[in-house]
């Protein structure tokens, strides 16, 4: 069953729905399958989904033929559906930071709605490696269906460089996806930005999806040299996926920010969604940085909690 059960009393159902989708209880059940347009998307509104009444109490009315994303435009908050599990350490600060921020957006007991599908990364990383993409975005994909199946209204691959996959998610499902890289953009050039130092992993460094969706914003984007990139990129995969964090690595990445910093770019960019617990505030604090797991969870608190959100507000 995809949907799930409301019920209302008279008064409130017809401030909120049209009089045509209300019906009582063991009676008129509603003349038709209308759906409230102005609170839903046309594309959403046509997937049929039926709620069952759960209240036997005649009193009370039924709403049916609405989809699951209905329910947040009730209660003021869009449901975010997280990608995760790439690695399920930066996820866990993902749930936690955007719980964190809703928390503080709201105040009292508020916390954040959101689904989450942690994938099994070694299987990722096994095909990140191979090279096989399109196995990984099909993986990418299928997650993002079941989520918004699940009821999520827009998207996040919680991880950099599976943004290497992000066509394939969008083509799968009907909600917007926050895109990382152009949330990234926008936070260099509010800042005044036009110049920034990519780091990540091999696969983001190396390959231009990631740095094209930057450079069109008007970003100069610059990269480590290939032997500071295999450097970054055994730290990702050989310590922090792990939970581990060596003294010795975050060293040698602040080494390698400071020298791209000095060759002239503005900023450096965080592009792991690991580097946050390898890079300490006080480590470097004269080098700009964004970071993108915190600008992310920031754009999914701001999507979720607007009044009106939609693709646009995605980026």
């Amino acid at each position: 069953m995809t949907g799930v059960a409301l019920s209302f009393s008279l008064r409130r159902a017809r401030r909120i729905f049209p009089r045509e989708i209300a019906g009582r209880h063991g009676g008129q059940e509603g003349a038709d399958k209308k759906r409230p347009s102005s609170l839903i998307s046309k594309k959403a509104a046509t997937k049929p989904t039926t709620c069952w009444k759960v209240n036997s109490d005649p009193g009370f009315y039924l709403v049916r033929e609405f989809p699951l994303q209905f329910i947040g435009a009730l209660h003021g908050m869009k449901t975010i559906g997280l990608i995760g599990g790439m690695s399920w350490e930066s996820t866990m600060h993902y749930y936690q930071r955007i719980n964190e921020l809703v928390a503080a957006r709201l105040g009292g007991l508020h916390s954040a709605r959101l689904l989450l599908w942690s994938v099994e990364f070694a299987e990722i990383a096994r095909l990140q490696h191979a090279d096989d993409w399109d196995a990984a975005g099909r993986i990418l994909a299928d997650a993002a269906r079941r989520l918004e199946h699940a009821g999520a209204e827009g998207l996040l691959i919680c991880a950099n460089t599976m943004h290497r996959v992000a066509p394939a998610v969008e083509a799968a499902v009907s909600v917007p996806m926050l895109h990382l890289a152009d949330i990234t953009a926008h936070a260099l050039l509010a800042d005044g930005h036009r110049s920034a130092a990519l780091l990540g992993t091999r696969f983001t460094m190396a390959q231009p999806f990631y740095r094209e969706r930057l450079e069109r914003h008007g970003l100069s984007i610059s990269v480590p040299t290939p032997e500071e990139q295999d450097a970054l990129h055994q730290i990702i995969f050989d310590e922090l996926v792990k939970g581990r964090v060596e003294a010795a690595s975050r060293e040698r990445f602040i080494t390698i920010m400071r020298r791209m910093h000095t060759a002239g770019a503005q900023a450096v960019i965080l592009g792991c969604t690991e580097f946050g617990m390898l890079l300490r505030a006080e480590d470097a604090p004269d080098i700009p940085r964004v970071d993108t797991t915190e600008l992310h969870c920031q754009a999914a608190v701001g999507w979720m909690l607007a009044k009106n959100p939609g693709h646009e507000d995605a980026t």
